[in-house]
């Protein structure tokens, strides 16, 4: 019954998809973020939610360099039961592209891909929850739960300044959280993750002395000297068997040829899988930096914390063991990763506060976020992902899924 319910809703969900991408939605895009939010608004108010829009709290908002001047709002449903269960969905509206590249990419379908900008990440995940929240009534268990909360924010793909804080808030207030980013590369099988990444950026700052570089170089303080110096003092942090990565990927120096270089600046790209590692990290380069190459040379590192690490819970491997019984009962694959794959997601703001299981995931198999001109869903995985996620809700919120 459910497989053949969700099979007649995919038709729809495409368009839901088409009207989602058509609308330019960049993390920086406050115009484009109102107004994708404000259609998801119309949808879920529809479907029978009280719905609100949340602006980020100014004293709450997390500034980080990319940290645009006005961040785009969330949209918050919520929908009462008669149960006893919360049960907390969670997507991201925004997307890495600027404004302009839909007219040389439109939303498109060939065979089972649906390509389009942000497809992937994540508006299939937002048209997840805007559908199942209507089958969920027609299946009729839309009042087994004590209450349903849809948030989708406006700022994951610059690491939620402006959401984090209600994310943690939401996930502590329920008693399971779903979040509904891409589900497993596109040949399959669908998968859950129970782990993902943390992710900070270090940031070295050098300060020099400019002098001409052929009459007095002398006279000057080699700024690309110094950061050299410390970026080969600052290569071996990485440690892959606990899951610690730090990569710099980032440089510049100078401003002209003929100058000894002023100013020099690095950035370095670093996951890990445990929360405590982010400050063993930030400790290691502060000392590290103390060891200069040119005495009068200046180095200072700005460390940013961006996304936390989600890590695997009993209660999640046990709510995921029931996911893995309902696809084996479906009649379709389902892979569980309880070991984060080096990407970092809000179901880790979310499980911060709270014992609560969190699992990632939810949404669609699918390729190429973060891409130009490959982004993609298969839509041959909505059905067996939909009628999954139908049912997990389902016994979640009658009490048959226990953690």
């Amino acid at each position: 019954m459910v497989q053949a319910l969700v099979a007649k809703e995919q038709a729809a969900f495409v368009q839901t998809l088409k009207s989602l991408v058509e609308i330019e939605s960049g993390s920086s895009d406050r115009e484009g973020l109102e107004r994708i939010a404000a259609l998801v608004a119309e949808r879920l108010r529809a479907a029978g939610g009280q719905v609100e829009l949340i602006e980020p709290s100014e004293a709450e908002i997390y500034k980080m360099f990319d940290t645009p001047e006005r961040i785009g709002p969330m949209v918050k449903a919520t929908f009462k039961g008669k149960g006893s269960r919360k049960i907390l969905l969670i997507a991201h509206m925004d997307t890495v592209y600027p404004r302009g590249m839909l007219a040389q990419q439109p939303f498109r379908v060939e065979g089972s891909k649906a390509y389009g900008l942000g497809i992937a990440d994540d508006k299939q995940g937002v048209a997840m929850l805007l559908h199942v929240v209507g089958l969920l009534k027609q299946l009729g268990v839309h009042q087994d739960w004590g209450q349903l909360t849809v948030l989708i924010n406006s700022d994951e793909e610059i690491s939620s300044p402006g959401s984090r804080a209600t994310l943690t808030r939401e996930g502590r207030a329920h008693d399971v959280v779903l979040s509904f980013e891409g589900g497993g590369a596109p040949d399959g099988p669908d998968q859950l993750r129970l782990a993902t990444s943390g992710i900070a950026a270090a940031n070295l700052l050098v300060k020099g002395r400019a002098s001409h570089a052929g009459a007095s170089p002398e006279r000057g303080v080699n700024a690309l000297y110094e950061l050299s110096h410390q970026l080969l003092n600052a290569r071996d942090l990485s440690d892959r068997a606990v899951g610690r990565q730090v990569h710099w990927t980032l440089a510049r120096a100078g401003i002209v040829r003929n100058m000894i270089p002023p100013a020099a600046e690095a950035s370095a790209d670093i996951r890990v899988e445990r929360v405590a590692d982010f400050d063993g990290i930030e400790a290691a380069l502060r000392e590290r930096i103390k060891n200069k190459l040119l005495p009068e040379s200046e180095v200072s590192l700005n460390f940013e914390r961006r996304r936390p690490p989600l890590q695997a819970t009993d209660a999640a491997r046990r709510l995921a063991a029931h996911a893995e019984s309902l696809a084996k009962a479906q009649g379709t694959p389902l892979l569980v990763r309880d070991v984060p794959t080096g990407g970092g997601t809000d179901a880790a703001f979310a499980a911060l506060n709270t014992q609560a299981p969190v699992i990632e995931g939810m949404g669609l198999r699918g390729f190429g976020a973060h891409t130009t001109n490959a982004e993609y869903v298969q839509l041959d995985s909505f059905v067996s992902k939909m009628s999954l996620t139908l049912r997990l809700i389902a016994d979640i919120a009658s009490g048959r899924a226990r953690w």
